[in-house]
C-alpha cells in the first residue's frame, strides 16, 4: 500500500488541470456586492489545503446544516458532493485528517467572558463564526445523521420494534433550506426560477434600477415551461481603470454543445488581466476586436425567448455583460452550482445529496468515523456500524485517548462535556458583557475651555469612527466630553491619536472610564489585536462612497488583499464611513495600513480589534445602559460557582481547558482540518448562541508567523 494511502485511508488523486476558482463572494451589507474576486486573487501557489471564509453571511451565523456541508466536502471533494455554500476549501485532496472537537456546555458568551484564558483558541484559529443556539441533537445535526440511518445498525432481535412501513420512519429534514423552499419531492423547472423579489434580494441587474441605467434590456417574452431550454453561462473578467470588465463569454446549450465562446476587448485601460483565474493575457487579447456591444447583439440573436440561464454568480456575469431582466434558473440558490452539466439540475438529486450523512461519505471511501466521548454522554451515533466509538470515564481520559487514536483515523469527533454555568449566572454574564464592551468603546476627553467649539470637537472625534453619542459633562472644574463609539477601533484610535495632544490650545487627556470591567482593558485590547482573525485585518475611518472604486483602480498597491468589508446602516441601507480590509498576512495588512493612512488617501486607521462575527453578536445581546462610573458588583452566584468546569473556579478552569485543547491540537499532523465547536446552551433564562473556530494546521501556523 502506498504511504499516503496508509496514512489517510484515501488513494492519492492524480494531478488535475488547474481551473479558475469561481467568483463567489456572497453575503449582505458588509461584504462588497460586486464580488470582484478579492479573496481569490491570492490563490495559494503551493498545493496544500487551505480555507477561506470570506463568503460568510452578514450575521456570520453558520447553521448546523452548513457545517455538515463542509464536513462532507472535506471527506469526498467536489466530484461527489456540492461545495459548501459559505466557505472555500482549496485543494481538498491534500487534507490529511478532519478533527471535530465539541465542548458541550460552552457558548460564545463563555468564550469572550474568558477570552484571555483561551490563549491558543484565539491565536491559532483565524476563522471564527457564530452558531445558532443548540438543537435537540447537535452532534446528529452537524454530521447529517437521520433516524433512518440508525435503523440498520440496531442490535439483532430488535427489528420487531421498528415501524412496519418506511412511511412511519421520522426523518427530520424540515430545517433544510432547500426542503423548506421546494419540499422533498421532485419539483418542476418553473418552480425553481428566481422571482423578481429574489432577484432584487440577490442584486441581479434589473431594468429600471439606479445602477443599471446603461444596461441593455433583454426581455424574455416566451412562456417558460418545464421543457424550456437551459443554457450554461460563464464569464471571465479583468480589472480596468473603471473596475471589472468582460474579457470572455462562454454559452453552453443543455446538451453540452458550446454555442458561443468569444474573447472581448474591454473599452477601458486594463490594469490587471487576472490571468491566474481567467487564463487571459495581454498577448491573447491584443488582436481581439470584439466589443461588449457585439456580444450583447449576439446574445439577443442566440437566446430563444423562453431561455433559462444556469450557472453560479449569475448576478456578476450579467453585470459584466450589462444586460438586465432574464429568466434565471436558481436551483439551490445558496449551493455552489458549477456550469451546466457538472452539477445535478434536478432538485430531487440535490436534496438527495444534501441528505447524505458524513457516515455515508466515509463508508463510500472505506473509512470509519472515530467518536471519543464520556460513557455517560454516548448518543445514537455510538450504535452506528460505521462508527468506532471509544467511551471514556472522564474528560481527562477522553483527552488522553484522543492524542493516541485521532492520528490513526481520517475523521474524528472528540466530545468533552463540561458542567454548564448556572442559568442566573449566564444571564448576569450576558448583561455585564454588553456593559463591558460599551465601556471599552467609550472615551472621556478634556479638559476643554468653557467657550470651546463643540461642533468642531464633534467633527474631530467623528473622524476616528462612527459615534453613537457625545455628552458634555460639567462635573469637573473644566468641561469634558464623553464620546461613545459604535466600534471599539474608533475609541482606541481616538485615544492613540489625541491623548496628550493640543486641541484648541489646551493639552487634553483621552481615556476610558475606569471601572471593575475595564481594569484589564489595555491587556484585552493588546490580545484582541493579536487574535489570528484580526492580525490580517485593518480598520479605516473616513471612507467615502467612492472608496471601493479608488481601491479597485489602485489594487496593485495592495498585495494579498482578500476582502473589503463595507458595513451599511441597517435602517437606511447607506454605506457607513468606515470599513475593514482583510489581507492574507499580517505583513500585507501592515504595509497597506501605511499607504492608506498616508497623506494621499487622507484616512485614519489601525489594525482591527473586533472579530467580524462579534459585531452582530454584541448587537443581539440585551441592551444595557448605566451611568458611567457605576460599580458592577459580581453576583453571589459567580462567587459561589466553584463547582463549574471540572469543579474549579471559572477562570482557572477556562485556562486549563485552553491548555488541554492546545495539547490535542499540537498532537495533530500537518494538513489537518480542525474545528472547535462550542454548541451554545439552553436555559429557562433563554438561549445562548454557539461559536465555531476553524483552521487547517499548517495554514494557520504560517499565517501567525507572517
Amino acid at each position: 500500500m502506498e504511504p499516503e494511502k496508509e496514512r489517510t485511508g484515501r488513494t492519492p488523486k492524480k494531478g488535475r488541470k488547474r481551473r479558475r476558482v469561481p467568483n463567489k463572494l456572497v453575503g449582505a451589507s458588509e461584504v462588497m456586492r460586486d464580488r470582484w474576486d478579492l479573496e481569490e486573487r491570492q490563490q495559494p501557489e503551493a498545493k496544500k489545503a487551505c480555507l477561506s471564509t470570506i463568503l460568510l453571511s452578514d450575521t456570520r451565523e453558520i447553521t448546523h446544516g452548513q457545517l455538515c456541508e463542509l464536513l462532507k466536502y472535506a471527506v469526498l471533494g467536489k466530484s461527489s458532493v456540492p461545495k459548501p455554500s459559505w466557505c472555500q476549501l482549496f485543494h481538498q485532496n491534500h487534507l490529511n485528517n478532519v478533527v471535530v472537537v465539541i465542548l458541550q456546555g460552552m457558548s460564545q458568551l463563555h468564550f469572550y467572558r474568558f477570552y484571555l484564558e483561551f490563549g491558543l483558541l484565539r491565536k491559532a484559529f483565524r476563522h471564527k463564526f457564530c452558531l445558532p443556539p443548540p438543537s435537540s441533537d447537535f452532534l446528529a445535526d452537524i454530521i447529517g445523521l437521520q433516524k433512518k440511518q440508525i435503523i440498520g445498525d440496531l442490535p439483532k432481535g430488535m427489528e420487531g420494534s421498528l415501524p412496519s412501513s418506511s412511511s412511519e420512519v421520522s426523518i427530520n429534514l424540515q430545517n433544510d433550506p432547500i426542503v423548506k423552499k421546494y419540499g422533498s419531492k421532485k419539483v418542476s423547472l418553473t418552480r425553481c426560477l428566481l422571482t423578481k423579489e429574489e432577484m432584487k434580494t440577490y442584486h441581479f441587474p434589473l431594468q429600471g434600477f439606479p445602477d443599471c441605467e446603461n444596461f441593455v434590456p433583454i426581455k424574455c417574452c416566451g412562456s417558460i415551461t418545464n421543457n424550456s431550454p437551459l443554457f450554461g453561462l460563464d464569464c471571465e473578467m479583468c480589472l480596468t481603470s473603471k473596475g471589472r470588465e468582460l474579457t470572455r463569454i462562454s454559452l453552453v446549450a443543455e446538451g453540452g454543445c458550446c454555442v458561443m465562446d468569444e474573447l472581448v476587448k474591454p473599452d477601458n485601460k486594463i490594469v490587471d488581466y487576472l490571468t491566474s483565474f481567467s487564463g487571459i493575457t495581454k498577448k491573447i487579447l491584443n488582436p481581439v476586436t470584439t466589443k461588449l456591444k457585439d456580444v450583447q447583439r449576439q446574445l439577443k440573436a442566440l437566446l430563444p425567448p423562453n431561455a433559462v440561464l444556469v450557472g453560479h454568480s449569475l448576478d456578476l456575469d450579467l453585470r459584466a455583460l450589462k444586460i438586465a431582466e432574464l429568466n434565471l434558473e436558481a436551483l439551490a440558490s445558496h449551493q455552489e452550482l458549477e456550469a451546466a452539466g457538472l452539477e445535478p439540475r434536478n432538485t430531487a438529486e440535490v436534496v438527495q445529496q444534501l441528505n447524505t450523512s458524513v457516515l455515508e461519505c466515509l463508508d463510500s471511501v472505506g473509512q470509519k468515523l472515530l467518536f471519543l466521548t464520556r460513557e455517560a454522554d454516548a448518543t445514537e451515533l455510538s450504535s452506528s456500524k460505521n462508527c468506532q466509538t471509544i467511551k471514556c470515564l472522564s474528560n481527562k481520559e477522553v483527552l488522553e485517548q484522543a492524542r493516541v487514536e485521532v492520528p490513526l483515523f481520517t475523521f474524528s469527533i472528540v466530545q468533552f462535556s463540561l458542567e454548564p454555568f448556572p442559568p442566573n449566572l449566564s444571564e448576569e454574564m450576558s448583561k455585564r458583557m454588553k456593559i463591558k464592551w460599551m465601556e471599552m468603546s467609550t472615551v472621556y476627553a478634556g479638559p476643554f475651555s468653557k467657550n470651546c467649539n463643540l461642533r468642531a470637537l464633534n467633527r474631530l472625534f467623528e473622524s476616528f469612527g462612527p459615534v453613537l453619542s457625545v455628552t458634555l459633562t460639567l462635573e469637573s472644574h473644566q468641561p469634558h466630553l464623553c464620546i461613545q463609539y459604535e466600534v471599539l477601533e474608533g475609541a482606541q484610535l481616538a485615544i492613540e491619536s489625541l491623548d496628550g495632544s493640543l486641541v484648541e490650545g489646551t493639552c487634553i487627556k483621552v481615556q476610558r472610564p475606569v471601572t471593575e470591567l475595564t481594569l484589564d482593558c489595555d491587556i484585552l485590547v493588546n490580545e484582541l489585536e493579536q487574535d489570528s482573525e484580526n492580525r490580517g485585518t485593518i480598520y479605516l475611518s473616513g471612507v467615502s462612497e467612492t472608496f471601493k472604486e479608488h481601491l479597485l483602480q489602485q489594487s496593485s498597491l495592495f498585495l494579498g488583499l482578500e476582502a473589503l468589508i463595507l458595513p451599511k446602516d441597517l435602517k437606511n441601507g447607506k454605506q457607513k464611513n468606515y470599513c475593514f480590509l482583510r489581507f492574507k498576512t499580517f505583513g500585507s495588512a501592515h504595509r497597506a495600513l501605511g499607504i492608506l493612512t498616508g497623506k494621499n488617501w487622507k484616512l485614519k486607521g489601525r489594525h482591527a480589534l473586533t472579530p467580524r462575527h462579534l459585531h452582530s453578536w454584541l448587537r443581539g445581546l440585551p441592551p444595557e445602559s448605566r451611568p458611567p462610573g457605576l460599580r458592577v458588583i459580581p453576583p453571589r452566584s459567580e462567587q459561589e460557582a466553584v463547582q463549574m468546569l471540572n469543579l474549579d473556579h471559572p477562570k482557572i478552569a477556562a485556562w486549563r481547558w485552553g491548555r488541554k485543547i492546545g495539547k490535542l491540537y499540537h498532537s495533530l499532523c500537518s494538513g489537518t482540518l480542525c474545528l472547535i465547536l462550542l454548541p451554545g446552551t439552553e436555559s429557562t433564562h433563554g438561549s445562548l448562541s454557539g461559536l465555531g473556530l476553524m483552521g487547517i494546521k499548517d495554514e494557520e501556523e504560517s499565517n501567525i508567523l507572517n
